[in-house]
């Protein structure tokens, strides 16, 4: 990570919607929870979160392995965007994204601030030592992978 572009601490002084690409790409914590499988109850219309990662998910960095074309090759992958990003409701509270336009600050394990992209999985706030590679198999009854709260999996949540 660029220790110049994390000193600048543009987060604080800029929106989400005044952020360079970069900069906006930077936020991103890496946790890889947005990427979960998500499942919509037929009879309750809860939304359900299970164990299952994309199919293009790294779980070992977190990160997209074709990060330029998931959208194309994903349908149901979203594209955060400033406009749209408080209208997602189930990414985490721990998500840079959801914590910056709420006006809160970026947690202390945030790669941004610890200078380290690793500090997220340290901290507890990913993907990586729970979840499961999306598969035909486990897609063929993504029911048995349901979990409660895949924050409830991670580190306690900030205020």
């Amino acid at each position: 990570m660029d220790k110049g572009f994390a000193m600048e601490k543009f987060w604080e002084h800029k929106t989400l919607s005044q952020m360079t690409h970069d900069e906006w790409e930077a936020v991103c914590d890496g946790c890889g929870l947005c990427c979960l499988v998500k499942l919509v109850d037929a009879d309750t219309e809860e939304l359900l979160y299970t164990r299952i990662v994309c199919r293009l998910m790294e779980r070992g960095t977190c990160r997209c392995s074709d990060y330029d074309n998931r959208l194309e090759k994903v349908s149901d992958c979203v594209q955060f965007t400033p406009d749209t990003i408080g209208d997602i409701d189930w990414l985490p509270e721990s998500c840079g994204y959801v914590r910056l336009a709420a006006g809160k600050k970026l947690s202390p394990w945030h790669p941004l601030l610890s200078g380290d992209p690793k500090s997220v999985h340290e901290s507890g706030i990913s993907i990586m030592d729970w979840s499961v590679l999306e598969t035909e198999e486990n897609m063929a009854d993504p029911i048995d992978y349901i979990i409660e709260d895949p924050v409830d999996l991670s580190a306690p949540k900030e205020n």
